[in-house]
C-alpha cells in the first residue's frame, strides 16, 4: 500500500481467487446494517484483512468483510463494514472497497447508512432515497493523483442514478414501503453535530445527516458505475426532538446501531426485491 491506497486490481485478484460468482451488483452495508448478510445464500466471506493494504475497521457494528453469495438468486457482493475519514484513513483507504469492487467486475453500487434526521417528517426508523449530497467534510476522496480509469474532473451534476431511484420507488410502492427522497449531508466527525451545526445544515438543504457515503458515490462515479443509495433515520438530529417539542436528548452510537439494526428489517426485503432488476439493468 502506498500514500494511493490499496491497489485495487491486487484485491480484485484475492477476491477471484476466492469466489466463483461474478456479481455486478456491490451492496455497502452501514452501521447496525450487518445483520442483512443473513439473506445472502451461500455466502464466502472474505474479511478485509485477507486484502492487501486494506486495515481493520474500528467502528462498533461495521464487520470488516466482504460476503459474495446470491441474493433472490442474483450474484450479490455485499460489502459488510466501510472506512471513514474520522478513523484517520487517508483518501485511498477510504476510496479502496469501492475500487475493489469495480475492478472484480461490479457495475452497480447500492449504498447504505445510518442518519440522524434533520427535515420534520423523518422520523427515527425512516426509509429514505438519497437524491443528492452535500459534501460538508471538506475532504475529496479522489485528492492526489487520478487513479488509472478515473477522470481528473469527473462530472457529478447526477452523482445518484435516477433510473435506479425509479426502480427503487416503484418497489417500495409494490412492497407497501414509505420511501420518501431527500439530499444527504456528509460532515467529517466523529462526533455529533451542535443543534448550531443542524440549524446551518437545514439552511443549506440537507435533509438527514450522516459521516459516509459522499466519498463512495464520488469515487464510484468516476469509475463510471451507477449508484442507488438508502440512509435510515436512526435518530433526530441534535436539538430537534420529536414531534413533541423536546429536544431529543443525548444521541449514542449505540442507539444508532439499535434502530439500524430494526430498519434495516424494511430495507432487507426491499433491496432483496431490487436486486434482480438492479442485475439485469
Amino acid at each position: 500500500m502506498s500514500g494511493r491506497g490499496p491497489c485495487a486490481a491486487d484485491c480484485a485478484r484475492v477476491l477471484a481467487e476466492r469466489i466463483e460468482l461474478r456479481p455486478r451488483v456491490q451492496i455497502v452495508l452501514g452501521s447496525g446494517l450487518a445483520g442483512l448478510e443473513d439473506r445472502v445464500q451461500d455466502p464466502v466471506v472474505v474479511p478485509f484483512a485477507d486484502l492487501p493494504g486494506f486495515p481493520s475497521t474500528s467502528v462498533a457494528g461495521h464487520r470488516g468483510r466482504f460476503v459474495a453469495g446470491r441474493v433472490a438468486d442474483q450474484p450479490v457482493l455485499l460489502q459488510a463494514g466501510r472506512f471513514h475519514f474520522y478513523e484517520g484513513l487517508d483518501a485511498g483507504v477510504v476510496a479502496a472497497p469501492v475500487r475493489t469492487g469495480h475492478a472484480f467486475g461490479v457495475r452497480t453500487v447500492v449504498l447504505t447508512n445510518a442518519a440522524g434526521g434533520i427535515r420534520r417528517d423523518l422520523a427515527p426508523g425512516n426509509l429514505v432515497l438519497i437524491e443528492d449530497h452535500v459534501n460538508l467534510s471538506f475532504r475529496s476522496v479522489l485528492a492526489g493523483p487520478p487513479h488509472p480509469g478515473e477522470p481528473r474532473f469527473p462530472d457529478m451534476s447526477r452523482p445518484y442514478d435516477p433510473e435506479l431511484a425509479r426502480l427503487a420507488l416503484d418497489a417500495a410502492l409494490k412492497a407497501g414501503v414509505r420511501l420518501t427522497q431527500g439530499t444527504y449531508g456528509m460532515v467529517l466527525g466523529p462526533q455529533f453535530e451542535t443543534p448550531a451545526e443542524i440549524r446551518a445544515l437545514r439552511a443549506a438543504g440537507v435533509d438527514m445527516v450522516g459521516m459516509s457515503t459522499a466519498p463512495e458515490a464520488t469515487v464510484a462515479r468516476a469509475l463510471g458505475q451507477r449508484v442507488l443509495a438508502f440512509s435510515l433515520i436512526t435518530n433526530w438530529a441534535s436539538g430537534l426532538g420529536g414531534s413533541d417539542g423536546d429536544d431529543g436528548g443525548e444521541i449514542g452510537h449505540e442507539d444508532v446501531v439499535a434502530v439500524g439494526e430494526a430498519a434495516g428489517k424494511v430495507l432487507g426485503p426491499l433491496l432483496e426485491d431490487l436486486v434482480p432488476v438492479l442485475a439485469a439493468e
